[in-house]
């Protein structure tokens, strides 16, 4: 006999508005419309590769499976470096004072990396909050760009409220994914910096009047990715976007358990935070993220481990490195094409013959020795 948290589960997003209304002054923030600009001005930028998954496409009875591959990004082998980056640069340039920072964040392991790795190449300094089971390559990765790690006991959730409590205390400046009260701005430009992902597809599978796929699968752990991707799709297509699905594990699914039973609101876990997709073990919707997904996703499935394990396993035959996390959406539709418990879904869903669905690998062998 299972319990709830080790099966696959699903909810239809009863407050997905075909055109939302972001017009007030909490969204002004997605006018912003220098990401891209920003990050080719980068020095080692370039596009990650969009691969097609043919092979895996017929087999599963799809028309097409495309994969934006984030493993090649920077050189840090995760699209965090793109959010972290941004928010760091728009703090930069609004701050009137000079000299050395340093910045501080909470992270299961890409996150910090993409902090330290920017505060290194703009000779700041980083001090960065893990928790202490955390596994030692990804410890030593941040490490290696310079960064100071504090060793938390608990959960992603409790290295947010040390990192909040110690920038204040120390006069630090959080770099934080997740919003808190009193705290936005930041994680909204981390959201930002993400959408250069989508960006570059423009003209590609990115259409100008209508999308060139029909299923976009979104990872979702605070929900930056997530927002990011829903927010892009909402902006270039409104009604027209291509259906939107959230993935996330089925023991740590802060975002379906909102949908389902928050009325509107965002509500925290109570899972056990022990999927091996670590970077999504994340207890409560960022409320940057929260409106954005709510009011644009079409699905949210939470899924077990066993369907990680096997995405990592399609993707190696492709020759794409993955880790753990950064299979997930692919683990989504293995998870929606073959879980009995989310068969219903997968139908009413449209999922068929014709559709063509975008992956994000989100990261490489960021852990390249943990057991798959």
């Amino acid at each position: 006999m299972y319990r709830e948290s080790e099966i696959c589960k699903y909810g239809f997003n009863p407050y997905r508005q075909k055109l939302p209304d972001w017009d007030g002054p909490e969204f002004s923030f997605l006018k912003n419309d220098d990401m891209l600009s920003f990050h080719r001005s980068i020095p080692g930028y370039r596009p990650t590769p969009l691969l097609s998954l043919s092979n895996l496409a017929k087999s599963s009875g799809l028309k097409e499976i495309y994969v934006k591959d984030e493993s090649h990004r920077f050189g840090i082998k995760a699209f965090k470096a793109l959010g972290a980056s941004y928010a760091i640069y728009r703090f930069l340039e609004q701050c009137k004072q000079s000299g050395t920072f340093t910045f501080c964040a909470a992270t299961d392991g890409n996150h910090g990396k993409a902090v330290a790795w920017t505060a290194k190449r703009l000779k700041q300094k980083a001090v960065i909050y893990m928790p202490e089971n955390s596994a030692r390559p990804r410890i030593d990765s941040v490490v290696e760009d310079g960064a100071e790690v504090v060793l938390v006991p608990g959960s992603f959730d409790d290295c947010v409220e040390r990192c909040a409590t110690d920038a204040k205390k120390n006069g630090w400046q959080a770099i934080s994914d997740t919003a808190y009260p009193g705290y936005f701005e930041i994680p909204r430009y981390i959201m930002l910096g993400y959408t250069t992902i989508f960006r570059e597809l423009d003209d590609r599978i990115n259409k100008n009047s209508r999308p060139g796929i029909d299923f976009v699968f979104l990872p979702a752990g605070v929900g930056g990715l997530a927002a990011a991707g829903s927010s892009y799709f909402v902006r270039r297509y409104g009604e027209n976007r291509p259906k939107l699905i959230c993935v996330e594990p089925s023991d740590c699914d802060c975002f379906l358990e909102s949908i389902r039973f928050g009325k509107g609101k965002p509500l925290p876990v109570k899972g056990e935070y022990k999927s091996i997709m670590v970077g999504l073990n994340c207890g409560i919707p960022s409320p940057a993220a929260w409106p954005i997904i709510r009011d644009s996703m079409d699905l949210f499935i939470a899924i077990t481990d066993n369907y990680a394990v096997a995405a990592m396993r399609e993707y190696h035959k492709e020759n794409i490195i993955s880790g753990e996390s950064g299979a997930s959406g692919l683990a989504g539709l293995l998870a929606l094409l073959t879980d009995e418990k989310l068969k219903e879904a997968g139908e009413k869903i449209g999922l068929g013959r014709n559709s063509r669905v975008l992956l994000i690998n989100t990261e490489g062998d960021t852990n390249p020795f943990s057991k798959r």
